[in-house]
């Protein structure tokens, strides 16, 4: 069939260029991309707001900025955003929205309007628990642990927890579309060791959403059930147990990590062999290691509990889990590094947000293993270093990897160039920030600084003045891609179909690409990154520069 003829059986308000109506309903996938880009910003702001509130209150040792009650929202509204409406849904949302179908050679989703359907849930979602945060706002942290959140607190539990829940369905059904699309719409020649590594993740992820979120429903619909109707699940007042609640949430919340780090690390593999001009090295291994690490990453949830009253040898298995899953993880970053290893390395804006992505993770990974040792895990369990931790690998390694992803692929979501400087300074600074940000606080949870508190001893206000002046700097390396995007898309430079000069199918058609992505549908007749170890730098436009 003609692209012709394929484009007169949709409805017509997708052929629609213009009017809220042509988005709103849109079943372009890479419409419904820009729509998650357009939401998860939005949180992201509101949630960086509450961030920057945090680090001005723990700039000086007595709590007088906000009151203790205010303080305990704002890190609570700021974990619930980040986490759930943020971390989780911007790459798969953003990035595997708008680029698996065309990287896998085909038209569009395999179910177009449930994909805009999971827009719908991930916005209905967060306004519900945006809803709850300004009525009165949640005090539980993000992790709602009970028996406080289901029956003590007095504020904004349920429609928080509903907002989380209502979102939960949006990731599980964008997680079946993105594996149903995978399995049955590749493009003829596209096996399955011809798809991206950007796809092998995606569909890692797409598992864990699919298996795991709705545990993390059903704990959710228990912690409503039971602060609205006392119905006696997790309150030991009334026959319930706490700890039940922590299994069922890390059970989903610990793979949920890696529904925030494997997109990331998708990215990453494609800017690597883009900006190294190499094949991944060990592409296969890097392949099985995406699912060797949703698979593991369901049996280690127990070591967020070593202090819950687990027994001994529950925390020893765990341990020896926790080192275990850190293997796949390791296999990835040791063949990036083998890629890079005589490469023709092009040190462009995406490619510096690259190797500030190994940096990060492997800090973060590192203290990982810190955390996963019983022994120390009792000394900083619920300090300053579990946040430092938790920040390295799931916000520096997924906003890297976010923000990399955006520079490398904006020139063919937009048909623009940035001005590359301007990117560069971007990334130095993301990358600079983040590390001043966070790293005194791992100092300051070995010293023993608890998380949480809005007041601390005087000794530990140098460490924390670093930490809010580093969170300034990231701000504004945040601040800058929305200044020269949004110049960009008025007054950048025509990008071309491939300005990197990079192989994949995304860059073999045009720049925004047509309603139906191919003007003929492809065929992969060659392997997965056709590149000539080393080569040069293309000549076809591997600097953006020029937009400066």
């Amino acid at each position: 069939m003609s692209s012709e003829a394929m484009a007169a059986e949709r409805p017509n308000y997708l052929n629609a260029t213009t009017g809220l109506k042509s988005w709103l309903l849109t079943l372009d996938h890479k419409r419904i991309g820009i729509l998650y880009l357009l939401g998860v910003s939005a949180f992201f702001v509101l949630g960086g707001i509450f961030a920057m509130l945090i680090r001005l209150e723990l700039v000086t040792p007595a709590g007088d900025l906000v009151q203790p009650d205010a303080y305990n929202r704002l890190f609570t509204s700021h974990g619930v955003l980040m986490v759930f409406f943020f971390l989780i849904p911007a790459i798969p949302g953003v990035l595997g929205n708008f680029l698996i179908p065309i990287m896998i050679g085909t038209k569009d989703l395999a179910f177009p309007r449930l994909n805009l359907l999971s827009w719908y849930l991930f916005m209905a979602g967060g306004t519900m628990a945006l809803g709850g945060i300004i009525a009165g706002g949640v005090d539980t942290g993000w992790t709602f642990y009970t028996p406080y959140s289901s029956t003590y607190t007095m504020t904004a539990v349920i429609p928080v927890g509903l907002g989380v829940f209502v979102n939960g369905f949006s990731g599980i059904l964008t997680g079946l579309n993105f594996m149903v699309t995978i399995h049955r719409m590749r493009a003829p020649g596209m096996t399955w060791f011809r798809l991206p590594l950007f796809v092998w993740s995606h569909y890692a992820t797409s598992l864990i959403q699919v298996l795991g979120t709705p545990v993390l429903a059903i704990t959710l619909v228990l912690l409503v059930f039971e602060r609205a109707f006392h119905i006696g699940v997790f309150d030991p007042t009334r026959g319930g147990d706490p700890v039940f609640f922590q299994h069922l949430f890390w059970f989903y919340s610990h793979p949920a990590v890696y529904i925030m780090i494997l997109p990331s690390m998708a990215v990453i593999s494609e800017l690597i062999a883009a900006f190294a001009r190499k094949r991944i090295f060990g592409y296969h291994a890097v392949a099985f290691a995406s699912i060797g690490i949703a698979v593991l990453g369901f049996l280690v949830w127990g070591h967020h509990m070593f202090v819950s009253g687990q027994s001994v040898y529950a925390g020893t298995a765990f341990s020896l889990l926790t080192m275990l899953v850190a293997i796949p993880s390791a296999i990835k970053v040791f063949n990036w590094s083998f890629t890079l290893y005589q490469g023709s390395v092009s040190f462009q804006t995406p490619m510096l947000y690259a190797l500030g992505f190994i940096g990060l993770f492997m800090i973060g990974g590192l203290t990982g293993v810190f955390l996963g040792t019983l022994g120390f895990d009792v000394h900083v369990h619920d300090t300053y270093f579990v946040v430092a931790h938790f920040h390295y690998v799931m916000v520096g390694g997924t906003i890297m990897g976010y923000l990399g992803g955006l520079h490398y692929w904006w020139p063919k979501i937009t048909g623009k160039l940035y001005p590359e400087f301007w990117g560069k300074i971007s990334a130095l600074l993301v990358f600079v920030g983040f590390n001043l940000t966070f790293f005194p606080q791992f100092l300051l949870g070995y010293m023993g600084m608890p998380r949480r508190y809005h007041a601390y001893p005087e000794e530990w206000q140098v460490l924390n003045v670093l930490s809010s002046a580093g969170a300034s700097i990231l701000g504004l390396g945040f601040v800058l891609p929305v200044l020269y995007f949004a110049w960009s898309l008025k007054k950048g430079p025509l990008a071309g179909r491939n300005p990197w000069g990079a192989r994949g199918l995304e860059w073999e058609t045009d720049s925004p690409p047509p309603t139906l992505n191919f003007d003929e549908p492809p065929v992969m007749n060659h392997e997965v990154y056709p590149y000539a170890d080393g080569e040069p730098g293309s000549t076809s436009g591997m600097k953006p520069a020029s937009a400066h």
